[in-house]
């Protein structure tokens, strides 16, 4: 058998340990943790789950313009909520009409069940129109009902300030 002769290894140099680059890693481990917390000017990294101090919070998740899930857009006013405005209560619809603080939907169901005695044109405030149907027992029932319906499926009725139904 032919043995090859082996070449001399020569000896390698050993490079030191690097520590591992920051953000990798447990929390307080290596510099900047909370052990070095006191020194002035060394920030150490926060616990998990926080955002780094001087840095944007959970970068990559923030989309500019538009709002966090769950959350409206900013200058958004839900219907219903005051505005500051005596004029407009309740705020304005899409067509720029102020909202009213009465509903359509509660000025129909007492003009379909109450119609006779005029009662959902009292309640929007129109008090001659409900007188008349008071007097006529709602047009012998035909008007009170073809006005109720009228009531629920309109979107442009008003009450006696001249606002918008709430829908």
């Amino acid at each position: 058998m032919s043995e090859t002769p082996q070449q001399p290894q020569e000896p390698q140099q050993q490079q030191p340990p690097q520590p591992p680059p920051p953000g990798y890693g447990y929390p307080g481990a290596g510099p900047g943790g909370p052990q070095d917390a006191g020194q002035p000017g060394q920030p150490g990294p926060g616990p998990y789950g926080h955002p780094q101090p001087g840095q944007p919070p959970y970068p990559g998740y923030a989309h500019p313009g538009y709002a966090a899930p769950g959350y409206p857009a900013p200058g958004y006013i839900p219907p219903g909520t005051f505005t500051g405005d005596p004029q407009a209560p309740y705020g304005y619809d899409l067509m720029g009409r102020p909202y009213s603080e009465k509903s359509k939907i509660v000025a129909g169901v007492l003009q379909l069940t109450l119609g006779s005695f005029g009662v959902g044109r009292f309640y929007m405030g129109d008090v001659g129109i409900g007188l008349a149907q008071l007097f006529t027992c709602g047009g012998l029932g035909i008007w009170a009902l073809i006005d109720g319906i009228i009531l629920l499926v309109s979107d442009d009725k008003t009450d006696s300030n001249g606002r918008i139904l709430r829908g």
